[in-house]
């Protein structure tokens, strides 16, 4: 079969422009190695590790796994008490870990210590001038998020069938599409729109390697795209969520006026944990994106991705080509 080579597959060193994005609390060994062995890109979610010490330890536990390159995510949050980013930073360094996801504010601070040490930088980013300034201070490539995206799709709410061709037109490095895309329609669709590859985050969370619990994966499996909720609205810190009884109330609460103290205890990290460790769906807030819709399987990392691969093949050569006529 036909395989599909883009300069994100290049820059990267891997068989498919196919990357698993960072999500906390499943960005894990398991998971990671698993989409790398299928011939993507599996990313370690840095900040899942409660501390340096454990990132490292994660990453040699990987590499027990995997000898195909994984890479490391390193969200950067403004905070009141901000995690060691540097010790987390020269982890990633340390162990030599070859690709570096970078998400939240901007990377610049970070940048000339990965590249010092040969490390790819992978920028992620909800907007175009976002993608523009992290292709400014350097970054190798971008991953860029629409508004369909699990997690914090940004302020703007613009989907991905403008975001990407709008990027596309602004950015010089290669960049992948995240958010909405769980199969080769998507692959397809995304490159036509000018991206060089894939991220995916809640599709991923569907696979058997996937460290949830399978009451999660099932809910994903049953659900439509109409079943997740937008919270932090009011607060300007958007995030898409699946919905439950505590997403609704959190929604509830802040439109009514409530400030975030009024909604912290619900929305505490911890809480989320139990969820994909318990399979308590109700137990706390836990992050989907509207792909669920078009997710209707579990299969192993390395069935999805092959799939995905022979679907756009298949879109791109068959499908597509069959419009055309002399």
């Amino acid at each position: 079969m036909p395989k599909i080579r883009t300069r994100i597959t290049e820059l990267l060193g891997i068989e498919h422009p196919i990357i698993q994005g960072g999500m906390q609390w499943v960005g894990r060994a398991e998971l990671a190695s698993a989409v790398s062995n299928a011939g993507g890109l599996g990313i370690l979610t840095a900040l899942t590790q409660p501390t340096p010490a454990d990132l490292a330890a994660e990453i040699d536990r990987c590499r027990e796994m995997t000898g195909k390159p994984f890479g490391v995510n390193l969200t950067i949050l403004p905070s009141i008490a901000p995690p060691p980013y540097a010790e987390y930073r020269q982890v990633i360094i340390d162990k030599g870990v070859p690709v570096v996801e970078t998400a939240g504010s901007n990377p610049a601070e970070h940048i000339p210590y990965f590249h010092d040490a040969g490390i790819k930088v992978i920028h992620k980013c909800t907007s175009v001038r976002h993608a523009v300034s992290a292709q400014q201070a350097g970054v190798d490539a971008l991953s860029v998020d629409g508004f369909e995206c699990a997690g914090h799709p940004g302020e703007d709410d613009i989907p991905g069938l403008v975001l990407l061709p709008a990027a596309a037109e602004k950015l010089d490095v290669p960049f992948v599409a995240s958010g909405g895309i769980a199969d080769g329609r998507g692959l397809a669709a995304a490159m036509a729109l000018g991206a060089e590859g894939i991220n995916m985050g809640t599709r991923f969370l569907c696979t058997e390697e996937a460290p949830v619990h399978r009451n999660v994966k099932e809910a994903i499996v049953a659900r439509d795209e109409r079943e997740t909720e937008l919270i932090f609205r009011p607060l300007k810190n958007t995030s898409r969520v699946a919905r439950n009884d505590v997403s609704i109330e959190v929604v509830e609460k802040l439109n009514q006026g409530a400030q975030f103290e009024d909604i912290r205890e619900l929305v505490r990290g911890v809480r989320g944990r139990e969820v994909y460790e318990t399979g308590d769906l109700n137990a706390g807030i836990w992050t989907c994106g509207m792909v669920q819709g078009i997710i209707h399987d579990i299969p192993t990392c390395q069935e999805l991705l092959t799939r995905i691969v022979d679907e756009a093949v298949e879109t791109i050569s068959d499908r597509l080509a069959g419009f055309v006529t002399a």
